[in-house]
C-alpha cells in the first residue's frame, strides 16, 4: 500500500524562480527542506536539487532536472485553488498568469460563477474557482 501521494514539479533551471513566485502569491506557504547542487554537480550549482515546500497547505516536491528533456508541464495536470472571495481570485489569476497564457478567462461557466484557468510563465497550470 502507497504510503502517500505528493505532486512533483520538476524544472529545468527555473525551480527557485518558480518558488518564489508561488510563495509570494499564495498564503500559507513555505520552503520545508530544500537541496541545492553545489560545485560538485551534477547540476548546475545553486540550482535546486529537491525541494519539499507547503504551497497554501499543500504538499509539493520541486526539483531542477539536469537532465534536458522533450517534454515539459501539461495542462492535463492542474492545481485547484478554490479563492475565498473575487479580489483573491482576480489577484492569483493576475499573478500567476503574468507571462503565460490564459486557457479558460475568468467567467461563469455553469460549473462555477466565477472561474479561471491559467498556465505560468514556467508551464505549471492553475483552476481558479470562486468557492
Amino acid at each position: 500500500m502507497a504510503k502517500s501521494v505528493t505532486p512533483f514539479l520538476m524544472f529545468e533551471g527555473k525551480a527557485q524562480e518558480a518558488l518564489d513566485l508561488y510563495m509570494r502569491v499564495l498564503p500559507d506557504s513555505e520552503v520545508v527542506s530544500m537541496q541545492k547542487y553545489g560545485p560538485e554537480g551534477p547540476g548546475p550549482e545553486g540550482t535546486i536539487m529537491h525541494a519539499i515546500v507547503t504551497l497554501a497547505g499543500q504538499q509539493v516536491m520541486v526539483s531542477d532536472s539536469h537532465v534536458q528533456h522533450a517534454f515539459t508541464f501539461t495542462p492535463s495536470i492542474s492545481f485547484w485553488i478554490e479563492c475565498h472571495d473575487e479580489a483573491e481570485l482576480e489577484r492569483l489569476f493576475d499573478e500567476l498568469g503574468k507571462g503565460g497564457q490564459v486557457y479558460m478567462p475568468l467567467d461563469n461557466y455553469g460549473f462555477s460563477t466565477r472561474f479561471g484557468w491559467v498556465g505560468d510563465r514556467f508551464g505549471v497550470t492553475w483552476q481558479l474557482n470562486l468557492a
